[in-house]
């Protein structure tokens, strides 16, 4: 799975996108473009055929438009990539009332992050290390940030937090993808890749060399039914995440 990188595109013309801060009208016996249009074109092109698909012909296909109709809002794919992103973004609820105190509206936040990165698979492929600059990017980070505001933390703790549980969704994420993946590139189930290869592992397995690594894998095997499951690494590294951050918070408040 190959890596994208945020921010590749012209600053100033990335920005006057993500901000709309200028938008030329379509000319006269052309197409009814927008940004807005081209970026949700190039969404559903992501989302169908990977990132990997991706190139300003393809939107234009899409579109039912020329190639050359595109660059009168849009520079280039790398700023087109850069609005995409602030787009999605843009989706996750940001709803003011979720009970449970700080723990239930940063699991909030942490659910609505994993839910954006099954919506959208190519958002695993993209380095988290850069912010995305734009309104809903920006957005999106004051209300994480808001989740664990005024909990005992200072605000450089609020930012790690932050990163901390976005990192932990976009690592994960990119498991469940490349997971789906596997199946559609192999032709084959985790079960059936499993019940291919027991035989010969039975035959080459050394218990009495490998006592912990079989006894585990045996029982995690059972468990889940499969070798890796995102969802249960999920639940379980949420949680955990969750309890490591209270106490934190409890062992700096005075009893």
């Amino acid at each position: 799975m190959t890596t994208e990188y945020f921010g590749k595109g012209d600053p100033a013309r990335s920005l006057a996108l993500l901000w709309r801060t200028s938008e030329r009208a379509s000319r006269k016996g052309k197409p009814d473009l927008s940004v807005d249009r081209i970026v949700r074109a190039a969404i559903e092109v992501a989302d169908a055929e990977g990132l990997q698909a991706l190139s300003m012909r393809r939107v234009a296909e899409r579109l039912g438009v020329g190639t050359m109709s595109l660059y009168t809002y849009v520079p280039g794919k790398p700023e087109l990539f850069d609005v995409m992103l602030d787009t999605v973004y843009g989706e996750t609820d940001r709803s003011e009332d979720v009970p449970g105190g700080w723990r239930g509206r940063l699991e909030h936040v942490v659910r609505e992050n994993w839910a954006l990165y099954l919506r959208h698979p190519w958002l695993s492929q993209v380095a988290a290390s850069r912010p995305v600059l734009g309104p809903n990017g920006t957005a999106k980070y004051d209300y994480e940030l808001r989740a664990v505001d005024g909990i005992g933390l200072t605000d450089v703790e609020m930012d790690a937090v932050v990163t901390l549980v976005t990192g932990f969704v976009h690592g994960t994420a990119r498991g469940a993808v490349e997971a789906s993946q596997a199946e559609r590139e192999t032709g084959m189930t985790d079960e059936q890749w499993w019940a291919a290869h027991a035989p010969f592992l039975s035959r080459i397995a050394d218990v009495s060399r490998f006592p912990t690594a079989t006894r585990v894998g045996e029982a995690a095997g059972e468990a889940m039914g499969t070798a890796y499951s995102a969802e249960r690494a999920f639940e379980f590294g949420l949680q955990r995440l969750l309890d490591g951050i209270e106490a934190l918070i409890t062992h700096r408040t005075p009893s």
